[in-house]
Protein backbone atom coordinates (compact mmCIF):
# COMPACT_ATOMS: atom_id res chain seq x y z
CA UNK A 1 0.00 0.00 0.00
CA UNK A 2 1.21 3.48 -0.86
CA UNK A 3 0.72 4.80 2.66
CA UNK A 4 3.02 7.80 2.16
CA UNK A 5 1.96 8.70 -1.39
CA UNK A 6 -1.81 8.24 -0.96
CA UNK A 7 -2.50 8.20 2.79
CA UNK A 8 -6.16 9.23 2.71
CA UNK A 9 -6.95 6.77 -0.07
CA UNK A 10 -5.22 3.90 1.74
CA UNK A 11 -7.03 4.80 4.97
CA UNK A 12 -10.39 4.87 3.17
CA UNK A 13 -9.86 1.54 1.37
CA UNK A 14 -8.63 -0.09 4.60
CA UNK A 15 -11.64 1.18 6.54
CA UNK A 16 -14.11 -0.02 3.89
CA UNK A 17 -12.36 -3.41 3.85
CA UNK A 18 -12.39 -3.71 7.65
CA UNK A 19 -16.10 -2.85 7.67
CA UNK A 20 -16.76 -5.66 5.17
CA UNK A 21 -18.16 -3.23 2.60
CA UNK A 22 -16.39 -5.00 -0.29
CA UNK A 23 -17.44 -8.52 0.72
CA UNK A 24 -19.80 -10.01 -1.88
CA UNK A 25 -19.40 -7.06 -4.28
CA UNK A 26 -18.92 -7.81 -8.00
CA UNK A 27 -16.20 -6.79 -10.40
CA UNK A 28 -18.57 -4.92 -12.70
CA UNK A 29 -16.08 -3.96 -15.43
CA UNK A 30 -13.51 -6.27 -17.02
CA UNK A 31 -11.58 -5.18 -20.08
CA UNK A 32 -8.87 -7.67 -21.13
CA UNK A 33 -5.36 -6.20 -21.36
CA UNK A 34 -6.62 -3.06 -19.60
CA UNK A 35 -8.33 -3.29 -16.19
CA UNK A 36 -10.68 -5.12 -13.87
CA UNK A 37 -12.84 -2.71 -11.87
CA UNK A 38 -14.93 -3.23 -8.77
CA UNK A 39 -15.74 -1.70 -5.45
CA UNK A 40 -19.25 -0.38 -6.01
CA UNK A 41 -20.20 -0.97 -2.37
CA UNK A 42 -23.84 -0.15 -3.12
CA UNK A 43 -23.96 -3.01 -5.64
CA UNK A 44 -25.27 -0.78 -8.43
CA UNK A 45 -23.20 -2.30 -11.26
CA UNK A 46 -20.64 0.48 -11.22
CA UNK A 47 -22.92 3.42 -10.53
CA UNK A 48 -22.60 3.53 -6.73
CA UNK A 49 -20.16 4.42 -4.03
CA UNK A 50 -19.79 4.71 -0.27
CA UNK A 51 -21.87 7.86 0.13
CA UNK A 52 -18.86 10.17 0.34
CA UNK A 53 -16.01 11.33 -1.89
CA UNK A 54 -12.31 11.71 -1.11
CA UNK A 55 -9.58 13.97 -2.42
CA UNK A 56 -7.60 12.85 -5.47
CA UNK A 57 -4.03 11.96 -4.45
CA UNK A 58 -1.99 12.03 -7.66
CA UNK A 59 1.43 10.83 -6.66
CA UNK A 60 3.67 9.97 -9.60
CA UNK A 61 3.46 6.21 -9.12
CA UNK A 62 3.19 4.75 -12.64
CA UNK A 63 0.50 2.33 -13.73
CA UNK A 64 2.19 -1.00 -14.28
CA UNK A 65 0.78 -4.50 -14.40
CA UNK A 66 -0.77 -5.10 -10.98
CA UNK A 67 -1.09 -1.43 -9.95
CA UNK A 68 -4.30 -0.65 -8.07
CA UNK A 69 -5.89 2.72 -8.75
CA UNK A 70 -8.99 4.62 -7.75
CA UNK A 71 -11.80 4.95 -10.28
CA UNK A 72 -13.24 8.44 -10.53
CA UNK A 73 -15.60 10.65 -12.51
CA UNK A 74 -13.50 13.79 -12.04
CA UNK A 75 -11.11 15.44 -9.63
CA UNK A 76 -11.89 14.68 -5.98
CA UNK A 77 -14.72 12.23 -6.78
CA UNK A 78 -13.07 8.99 -5.64
CA UNK A 79 -15.02 6.87 -3.19
CA UNK A 80 -14.84 3.08 -3.05
CA UNK A 81 -14.37 1.91 -6.64
CA UNK A 82 -10.93 0.75 -7.69
CA UNK A 83 -9.29 -0.94 -10.65
CA UNK A 84 -6.34 -3.28 -11.14
CA UNK A 85 -4.16 -2.78 -14.21
CA UNK A 86 -3.66 -5.80 -16.46
CA UNK A 87 -0.70 -4.15 -18.22
CA UNK A 88 1.45 -1.04 -18.25
CA UNK A 89 -0.95 1.89 -18.73
CA UNK A 90 1.20 5.01 -19.14
CA UNK A 91 -1.75 7.02 -20.48
CA UNK A 92 -3.29 6.80 -16.97
CA UNK A 93 -0.13 8.03 -15.19
CA UNK A 94 -0.79 11.29 -13.39
CA UNK A 95 -4.53 11.08 -13.97
CA UNK A 96 -5.60 8.58 -11.33
CA UNK A 97 -4.49 7.81 -7.78
CA UNK A 98 -2.34 4.69 -7.48
CA UNK A 99 -2.64 3.41 -3.92
CA UNK A 100 -1.35 -0.15 -4.07
CA UNK A 101 -0.26 -3.09 -6.16
CA UNK A 102 -0.83 -6.82 -6.40
CA UNK A 103 2.12 -8.52 -4.70
CA UNK A 104 1.14 -12.06 -5.60
CA UNK A 105 -1.81 -13.59 -7.39
CA UNK A 106 -1.85 -11.74 -10.72
CA UNK A 107 -2.77 -15.06 -12.32
CA UNK A 108 -6.01 -14.84 -10.31
CA UNK A 109 -6.57 -11.24 -11.44
CA UNK A 110 -6.07 -12.37 -15.05
CA UNK A 111 -8.93 -14.88 -14.65
CA UNK A 112 -11.47 -12.45 -13.15
CA UNK A 113 -14.63 -12.24 -15.24
CA UNK A 114 -17.34 -9.60 -15.16
CA UNK A 115 -19.70 -10.20 -12.22
CA UNK A 116 -17.19 -12.36 -10.32
CA UNK A 117 -17.52 -11.53 -6.63
CA UNK A 118 -15.06 -10.27 -4.07
CA UNK A 119 -15.58 -12.92 -1.41
CA UNK A 120 -13.66 -11.05 1.28
CA UNK A 121 -11.32 -8.05 1.17
CA UNK A 122 -8.33 -7.87 3.50
CA UNK A 123 -5.51 -5.34 3.52
CA UNK A 124 -2.06 -6.68 4.37
CA UNK A 125 1.29 -4.90 4.55
CA UNK A 126 2.32 -1.38 3.65
CA UNK A 127 5.10 0.43 1.84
Amino acid sequence: MATEQAPHTVQTIARLSEEGRYDGIAFHRVIPNFVVQGGDVEGLSGMGGPGFEITTELNGIPFRRGSIGMARLGKDTEGSQFFIAHAMLPHLDGGYTVFGWVVEGMSVVDRILQDDLILSAKIEGSS
